[in-house]
This record gives C-alpha cells, structure tokens and sequence, in this order.
C-alpha cells in the first residue's frame, strides 16, 4: 500500500526545501511538453528495467498526467518495497514550476 499527496502539499514541501524525490512516468512527448523542475523521467512501460535507478528507502512521490498511471507505478512499485507516495491529479493539477525539453 502506498500513500497520496496532492500536488499543492508537493508544491508546499519543495518550497520548504524538503529532500524531495520526484519520479515522472509519462511518456516522452508528455514529459518534453512540460515536467516538474529536477524531475527524474522513467516511462511506465520502463520502471521494471529501471529499479536499480532508484533508491528503495528513499521516499518517492510519483507523477503522471492525471494519477491514473503513477497509481499503477506505485502499486508495483511498493509491491516491491519502495517507499512511494502517489500524486492524484497529477500534472493535469500542478500550478508549480514547470520546466519544458528533455
């Protein structure tokens, strides 16, 4: 089971500075057409090859365009005893900084 933090508590927690991780898994047109600023980009379909790039106990907030796919991520991800917190709303919510590109 994972937690969920709205986007405004995320938001809230990066302006105070917090150890923030961010885990993007939209596909690679969304991610270019803007993404959270120091955002680690890792597709959905890819998260089960990328495992080693990510730091267990290290705790993870997971983003897609709307939660829908970041739930998944997180379903797998913390069947596999990751520290992850879900994102609902997603993107599609975020009123943060937005950076665009690769």
């Amino acid at each position: 089971m994972y937690k969920e933090q709205l986007p405004e508590v995320v938001q809230e927690r990066m302006k105070r500075k917090e150890n923030v991780v961010i885990l993007d898994v939209r596909e690679s047109e969304e991610w270019e057409s803007g993404h959270i600023p120091g955002a680690k980009h890792i597709p959905l379909g890819q998260i089960a090859r990328a495992l080693n790039e990510m730091d267990q106990k290290q705790e993870t907030i997971v983003v897609c365009r709307s939660g829908n796919r970041s739930g998944q991520a997180c379903d797998f991800l913390s069947s596999m005893g990751y520290n992850v917190i879900n994102m609902p709303g997603g993107m599609s919510k975020w009123s943060g900084d937005i950076v665009y590109g690769v």
